[in-house]
C-alpha cells in the first residue's frame, strides 16, 4: 500500500474527502517525524512504538578494495510492533 492508497482507505473509512484525508495523514506523519527529531518516542497503543536508536561508530570494510574504514556513529528511526498488530498479522 502506498501513500495514495492509504489516503483513499482513510477517506473511505472516515467519510472524509480525499483532500481532508491527505491533510490528516500528513499531520500524523509530520507529528511523528517532529517527535522523533526531538528525541521523543511515539507510542500508539495496540499498534506499536516509533523511536530513535543510536548506532555506535564501528569499523567497516570497503568491499572493492578490502580497505578498513571507520563508519561514523548515527541515529536511525525504528519501529517496534505492538501485540495487537503482531496478532493481526499472524492471523
Amino acid at each position: 500500500m502506498n501513500r495514495t492508497e492509504l489516503r483513499d482507505a482513510v477517506a473511505a473509512e472516515t467519510g472524509l474527502s480525499g483532500a481532508q484525508a491527505d491533510k490528516a495523514l500528513s499531520a500524523v506523519l509530520d507529528s511523528i517525524s517532529s517527535a522523533l527529531a526531538g528525541g521523543d518516542k511515539v507510542a500508539l497503543t495496540g499498534f506499536g512504538t516509533f523511536e530513535v536508536r543510536e548506532r555506535s561508530a564501528r569499523q567497516g570494510r570497503n568491499p572493492q578494495t578490502g580497505e578498513s574504514i571507520e563508519i561514523a556513529a548515527s541515529k536511525a528511526p525504528a519501529f517496534k510492533a505492538g501485540t495487537a498488530l503482531k496478532k493481526a498479522v499472524a492471523g
